[in-house]
């Protein structure tokens, strides 16, 4: 009950202050277009596809870039950021705070696939859309990537550093939190270790949890930041996530290239839930 109470005064938080800003009208993607089947936003991003220059993530054989992050950060930034911001104020401890976006997001975005709400075996929404919707309606739909994105957003408004990550059928966010100690596995980015794992998919899920198939592997991850949306093809490859045990040790992963080699024969996301 007590817990109901937090969820709701922070609810009430939230909406009292958006009501006050200009961000709750906020619609940065309005208009689409359909071409050659695939449907591209205002930016000219493909929200049908991951893969190419101009896909959502634009994986390529080496390399990838959430393109579609940037599209809520810099002079995007509209609702996703903002919650992010409004809970920084309710939460000032750094950990309590880093909980709250995560549960935030775990427990207003029901796991749908993308074809039971579009007419597309994949459709990812930016992070202002699916805040959106949840501001209109209390919950949001959506899968893997679109939990991701909004958490990876999220955090960013709320002071964090984020990023995110991919591995063959699945994306998952990132935020750096040296100082968290109930994490599953504490991951190193770039020789830099104290990033946790944020898997928002499973309402039984906490901060840190990390499904036991991505602890033994390495993972390609991106930080992200306030970059230019740009539909081109990314050239280098993005830095590597490598999970560390408990006693600190690195865990010996397989090749990046043959995480992305599978990429291209996966289905590319698929939901991650913790076993009850």
């Amino acid at each position: 009950m007590k817990r109901i109470e937090v969820l709701l005064s922070l609810m009430l938080v939230l909406v009292a202050g958006l009501t006050a800003t200009s961000y709750v009208s906020a619609t940065p993607s309005a208009d689409f277009t359909e071409m050659n089947g695939d449907i591209f936003d205002s930016w000219g991003i493909c929200r049908t596809s991951a893969s190419g220059k101009d896909g959502f993530y634009q994986i390529s054989e080496t390399a990838f870039r959430p393109v579609i992050a940037f599209e809520s950060l810099g002079e995007g930034v509209a609702l996703a950021y903002s919650l992010g911001e409004q809970i920084a104020r309710e939460y000032p401890d750094q950990l309590q705070r880093a909980e709250a976006v995560f549960c935030f997001v775990r427990d207003r975005v029901n796991y749908t696939p993308d074809i039971d709400q579009f007419p597309y075996e994949e459709f990812a929404q930016n992070a202002d859309e699916l805040a959106t919707i949840i501001y209109q309606d209390g919950v949001g739909y959506g899968d893997c990537e679109d939990s991701a994105v909004l958490l990876a957003v999220m955090y960013k408004g709320a002071g964090y550093r984020s990023a995110i990550m991919v591995s063959s059928g699945h994306t998952a966010a990132l935020v750096y939190l040296p100082d968290y100690n109930k994490a599953t596995a504490i991951f190193e980015l770039e020789g830099e270790s104290g990033w946790v794992w944020a898997e928002a998919t499973g309402k039984n899920n906490h901060l840190g949890w990390v499904p036991k198939e991505f602890i033994n592997v390495k993972l390609a991850a991106y930080e992200i930041s306030a970059e230019a949306i740009a539909p081109v093809k990314p050239s280098t490859a993005p830095p590597t996530a490598i999970a560390q045990t408990g006693g600190g040790a690195s865990v010996q992963p397989f090749s990046f290239i043959s995480i992305i080699g599978l990429l291209w024969f996966m289905s590319l996301f698929r939901r991650r839930k913790r076993a009850r």
